[in-house]
């Protein structure tokens, strides 16, 4: 799940500067899972937005606001309606897709955070950072890019204390909890074994595209 959280609203109005029509976007999955996108928080804001002399024209919820081809036809329904503006409260990817499909200016209402695991409803934890080069399966499962707040990719560092992180001492030190876990796997040798070469983002080009189409098309030809 994508984790987002609202903007403030005096920050919305600044990015409105004082346009007063606005079509709202909300998004079914990820947003509303983390109530700054659904339904509810889509009425909430087109009311706070009336208060302020703010007419919303029309609104509505794809059931992924990242889907490309559904929120084009979603938005036929506040194409014609007199906005001056979009307001998007999805993710920054649900956002984007919304730039793409109108010629009105759009504006999150949400700060896009991180990949999360949902631990229960309306209890969030981050776990990925999409570095796109996965070290799970040399680290019994527990991400340091994550996990550690230096992103260390071979530790611990010097500064943990009693198992904790220096930086936030109520976190529990990720490369502690790698050796651990990797001790109950019988694994810990392999920490000795393997030097995990630093990051580097000298091959990472963005923005990123895959096109699993032409792969599976290539495969079979």
């Amino acid at each position: 799940m994508i984790f987002t959280k609202k903007k403030s609203f005096e920050e919305l109005l600044s990015l409105l500067d004082g346009r007063k029509k606005v079509a709202l976007v909300g998004c079914g999955s990820c947003a509303a899972a983390c109530k700054t996108g659904g339904a509810d928080e889509v009425a909430a804001l087109a009311e706070a937005l009336s208060a302020n002399g703010i007419e919303v024209v029309g609104s509505c919820i794809p059931q992924e606001s990242c889907q490309k081809l559904l929120v084009k036809k979603e938005l036929k329904a506040v194409r014609d309606a007199g906005a001056e503006c979009v307001v998007s409260l999805a993710c920054g990817s649900g956002a984007q897709t919304v730039a793409q499909n109108t010629a009105l200016p759009v504006f999150p209402a949400n700060n896009t955070m991180y990949l999360a695991q949902v631990e229960r409803i309306g209890v969030y934890n981050e776990m990925c950072r999409f570095c796109g080069d996965c070290l799970l399966g040399y680290t019994a499962g527990i991400c340091p890019i994550t996990q550690c707040a230096k992103s260390l990719v071979n530790g611990p560092c010097g500064g943990q204390k009693n198992g904790k992180c220096e930086v936030n001492p109520a976190q529990d030190c990720a490369w502690i909890a790698i050796y651990n876990k990797m001790t109950e796997q019988g694994r810990e040798g392999e920490l000795l074994e393997r030097m995990i070469d630093d990051r580097s983002h000298a091959d990472r080009a963005h923005p990123r595209t895959d096109n699993l189409r032409e792969k599976k098309g290539a495969a079979e030809a």
